[in-house]
């Protein structure tokens, strides 16, 4: 997951599910921003008998790219996470689809790694095979630049993690307990994945709790002095289809939500096919994410 893991959080926590608030002398600041992450796309989801509508408190799902982007490189989406939103329970479901799994590539009719879809195909195409992966729609996107990392970080001064395994990884020291993790500690926690004995499953727990931290740093009332620096790393780094409209009418009414999340793992098996390494996950196991994911979108 890298650095988007946490430049995503933030976004979550300071635009979409955050307390921020709309004070007057933030407001023109955080609509400039808002147009300049701004990138519509042309795509209507068939898993939709309806549009929604954020300020009818709709259950919402949104998917979250860590994209490394070079010049002339599309890239790949390294870090894919679905989180979905019921303003009505307040409640979160958050997970990370691991990049290696398995499936089709829609719009290209062969299987493939999911993370290889954005490459092909972009936003559009990345959506639309996690779409068909899970059997259920994706309403928003959130396109991270991995590049943004540390100013985010920084900008909140750090996040405060509960750290189950003591490990040590790139010159770094990681003690059982709470650990406040500056921005170069915290990339290094959310990249560890061959010491731990649970391989990707345990990195991608970590993953979540600093999202659960960021979203907790983005809510905090002192993050707010700590606005204009944000703003600023987002507009550059950060595009969505989510409106300016659509961001205040999910902060008023989804924010409570962050207070509540549910985290869980895709669980599969390692496969070699061709010499080429895949993460397969089961007709069952799937069927079982749908389900649970479908009950929280409020959908048949």
């Amino acid at each position: 997951m890298k650095k988007a893991v946490l430049i995503i959080a933030s976004i979550i926590g300071f635009i979409v599910l955050g307390t921020g608030g709309y004070a007057y002398y933030l407001y023109h600041n955080v609509k400039e921003t808002a147009s300049q992450m701004h990138d519509d796309i042309d795509r209507v989801s068939d898993k939709r008998e309806k549009k929604i509508e954020p300020e009818k408190k709709d259950p919402i799902s949104i998917l979250m790219l860590g994209v490394d982007e070079r010049e002339h490189d599309r890239g790949r989406s390294d870090t894919m996470i679905v989180i979905t939103v019921n303003p009505n329970d307040n409640s979160m479901k958050m997970f990370n689809i691991p990049r290696d799994t398995r499936t089709q590539i829609i719009g290209k009719g062969f299987d493939d790694k999911i993370n290889h879809a954005y490459a092909f195909g972009g936003i559009e195409m990345a959506m639309d095979t996690v779409e068909n992966f899970l059997d259920i729609p994706i309403d928003y996107y959130i396109k991270v630049n991995m590049e943004a990392f540390k100013d985010i970080v920084s900008a909140v001064d750090g996040v405060t993690v509960n750290n189950e395994m003591a490990f040590n990884y790139e010159g770094y020291t990681f003690p059982e307990g709470e650990l406040k993790l500056n921005a170069n500690e915290a990339l290094a926690y959310s990249r560890m994945r061959y010491e731990d004995p649970r391989g990707d499953l345990g990195r991608n727990e970590r993953q979540r709790k600093i999202i659960e931290a960021i979203i907790d740093e983005g809510a905090s009332f002192s993050s707010l002095t700590k606005v204009d620096n944000i703003l600023e790393a987002l507009g550059k780094n950060v595009k969505t289809n989510l409106t300016f409209e659509e961001m205040k009418d999910i902060q008023q009414n989804y924010k409570e939500a962050r207070k509540h999340i549910e985290t869980f793992e895709v669980k599969g098996s390692g496969k070699m096919i061709n010499g080429i390494y895949y993460y397969m996950v089961s007709e069952d196991e799937k069927h079982k994410i749908t389900a649970k994911l479908k009950e929280h979108l409020h959908i048949s």
